[in-house]
């Protein structure tokens, strides 16, 4: 052994290290980063968007905003990533939620961007798919939108609601779907014959 003490991974010295390979205003770039693997923290992200850390809601909205900006999703889970650590935290649905968007034009031309409860934005198209999944049971449909490499955001309830109504009927693989537009991309949500 080289003498090294294994140090536990901790908020603050994650914080510390997401803070120090921050450079400019961009995301960092933690596509790129694969430090050693330190284990799991007591970190959660409710279904809701709420951050939790051993228990405990984190009310801090730029520190929640800065862990955000390095989660990235493995293929073994969600980790946060600095330069020096990775550790993996619990996500119950997905990470983000999607708390408003704006429509501007219509048709093929109408353009969806949405914003994330952590400041995220997000334009809907060939980049940034929205996707619904129904409740097996119940039938109650889920929606979502990519935010980035592999992190999605689900739309929120009023947020849905508004998407539904602009939306239109359109043939997908000689089915009707209801669906809505956006940056030249259909995205279909359910089948037009379920719609009441």
């Amino acid at each position: 052994m080289s003498g090294q003490i294994p140090v536990k991974a901790s908020t603050d010295g994650i914080a510390a290290s997401a803070r120090a390979a921050q450079k400019g205003k961009g995301l960092p770039p933690v596509h790129l980063w694969n430090p050693p693997f330190s284990g799991e923290i007591d970190m959660r992200i409710a279904r809701d968007g709420t951050w939790f850390h051993e228990g405990s809601p984190i009310n801090r909205e730029a520190l929640v905003r800065l862990f955000s900006t390095i989660l990235r999703k493995d293929k073994d889970g969600y980790v946060l990533v600095t330069p020096v650590e990775k550790v993996r935290i619990e996500v119950e649905d997905v990470p983000f939620v999607a708390v408003d968007f704006d429509a501007e034009g219509d048709g093929d031309a109408q353009v969806l961007s949405f914003v994330t409860n952590v400041g995220d934005e997000a334009v809907a198209g060939p980049e940034h798919a929205i996707r619904v999944e129904r409740d097996a049971d119940s039938g109650e449909p889920a929606p979502y939108v990519m935010v980035r490499a592999g992190l999605e955001a689900r739309i929120d309830r009023k947020s849905f609601y508004r998407l539904v109504a602009l939306g239109e009927h359109q043939d997908v693989n000689d089915q009707s779907w209801f669906g809505v537009m956006s940056s030249g991309v259909f995205f279909p949500m359910i089948p037009s014959e379920e719609l009441d």
